[in-house]
């Protein structure tokens, strides 16, 4: 929706829609969408080609036929995110990666079951054998209304000679035997040409439904894959969680109950000396003091890194402002909430934050830092930018595989966009829901 639409102004004549919604423009931009599906068509035309070559090839094992496939796959990847952008049709993309290629096998009826072995794999085949013919004539629609009406309009001024030159002429139902029916055939063909425009962007809509239904995974499916990715991330939560346990079980053993201990021994040493030697017991008990001292700030230190006192007390917003308030690069923060998330959502989001901000400090030689953080529809939306020289990579670094996997135990997601000299711009996304009429922004 454009800003006049939205502000509730006037559209430009030519924008202006009709009764039943009609737009020049829409009709304009359908037909172009029209010619591109048409090309991506051809496209897919040469990719069955592809795959099918490559089943047929001559010698042992596979051969082309999975990089054959990466590219069917890929190029209906493409088709999804038009029909997305262009008519507003999600398509669900492949549950999962392609099947792995077995060995041993050769042969062509090896390659064809390999590709029938996967439901995904079985579909795109069909899709890209298919598109090629079906999906390039239903976007063709509008484009050969066009033609036909631009054919019309032609013989209502050359239809009479070329009738005579050809020894009879027709246009579609009209025979074209003089000035007369040469006129109704070029009315017939201007009547089609505001047609094309009404039918294109509706056509387009039509082309993504009926892509949805050559490549949307079945519902049994999509539960299958859903089942396996709640498997994968409960795992990798409870491997966190023993991994968590075990770092605060080695703190508590090597810091706060060590100092405990040395503290007791101090004081039993300091009963010992209490009535012979009343200096060394106060000495004692001041080295016992500053032993409990430490104990305590090691406790201290060790909830912090649990929970953080300041985000149970004050919530994510404050939370994230005293992370950029110690961050050695200097931060700003954009914090729009109304309410705060669920708590283990909000720890999460916490300590993903302090992750990507440690990254800055330590990775990216920065000078500045920016935090976004917002509620938009049901998810949590956090993006941390900076100005560093970029080349973060999720694959590579443990600290953001560490930041996936956390988001992954609630659904979330993390998407990194560092190009070679920056900026490095990290998005992180969290299903939650904001219980608490509480609004914080600054």
């Amino acid at each position: 929706m454009d800003r006049a639409t939205r502000l509730g102004g006037n559209r430009p004549p030519d924008e202006r829609r009709g009764p039943g919604g009609f737009s020049v423009t829409d009709g304009w931009v359908g037909l172009r969408r029209a010619l591109t599906l048409c090309w991506t068509a051809t496209a897919a035309f040469g990719r069955s080609l592809a795959v099918s070559g490559a089943i047929g090839l001559a010698g042992p094992g596979l051969g082309m036929v999975p990089r054959a496939m990466e590219g069917v796959r890929d190029l209906a990847a493409r088709r999804r995110e038009l029909a997305l952008r262009w008519s507003g049709v999600e398509i669900p993309g492949p549950p999962g990666p392609l099947p792995p290629v077995p060995e041993g096998a050769s042969g062509a009826v090896a390659r064809y079951r390999w590709i029938m072995s996967d439901p995904q794999s079985r579909r795109e085949y069909v899709w890209v054998l298919v598109d090629p013919l079906a999906g390039a004539l239903l976007a063709f629609l509008p484009l050969a209304l066009v033609l036909s009406g631009v054919w019309g309009l032609f013989l209502a001024f050359f239809g009479v000679p070329l009738s005579a030159e050809w020894d009879g002429l027709w246009y579609q139902f009209i025979p074209i035997e003089g000035h007369a029916t040469a006129v109704l055939a070029g009315v017939l063909g201007a009547l089609q040409l505001p047609l094309a425009l009404w039918s294109a962007p509706r056509v387009v809509r039509r082309h993504a439904l009926y892509t949805r239904a050559m490549l949307a995974p079945s519902e049994s499916e999509l539960m299958a894959g859903r089942i396996r990715h709640l498997a994968a991330t409960r795992s990798d939560a409870v491997g966190t969680q023993m991994a968590e346990i075990r770092r605060i079980e080695r703190d508590l053993h090597d810091g706060a109950q060590a100092r405990l201990v040395a503290m007791g021994m101090t004081l039993d040493a300091a009963e010992s000396l209490l009535e012979t030697k009343p200096e060394a017991v106060r000495a004692l008990l001041v080295e016992a003091r500053e032993s409990s001292s430490k104990a305590l700030a090691e406790l201290r230190d060790l909830v912090r890194g649990i929970h953080p006192p300041v985000l149970a007390d004050r919530g994510l917003a404050d939370a994230v402002r005293s992370l950029a308030m110690v961050c050695p690069v200097r931060t700003e923060v954009v914090i729009d909430l109304p309410g705060r998330p669920e708590m283990p959502v909000e720890s999460a989001a916490y300590f993903a934050i302090s992750e990507v901000l440690t990254n800055v400090a330590k990775h990216s030689g920065a000078d500045r830092a920016w935090i976004d953080v917002r509620y938009d529809h049901g998810m949590l939306r956090i993006s941390v930018t900076d100005d560093g020289h970029g080349g973060a990579d999720a694959s590579r670094g443990s600290g953001l595989r560490g930041i996936e996997r956390r988001l992954a135990t609630f659904d979330g997601v993390l998407a990194v966009n560092s190009p070679v000299n920056g900026p490095t711009l990290v998005t992180m996304e969290l299903p939650c829901v904001l219980p608490s009429p509480k609004t914080t922004s600054s």
